[in-house]
């Protein structure tokens, strides 16, 4: 049985596969990044089995370290 992560994390993929197409008919990049961004934080989700506010606070101390 699945996990509620699992489920949450493929919805967020989903979700971010949809805006990505959505994006693409709309020619709206910034869009199109945030889609990417959330078919990531998905698939994270259910790799790692960890929630949305999990993979965010990680997603959020890596490009703080980018900046040093």
């Amino acid at each position: 049985m699945e996990s509620t992560n699992e489920i949450g994390g493929k919805w967020k993929e989903l979700k971010g596969q949809l805006k990505q197409k959505f994006a693409e008919l709309t020619e709206d990049p910034l869009l199109l990044v945030k889609g990417q961004k959330d078919e990531l934080v998905g698939k994270l989700q259910i790799e790692l089995g960890k929630s949305e506010d999990e993979i965010e606070n990680i997603c959020e101390i890596i490009e703080n370290l980018k900046s040093l």
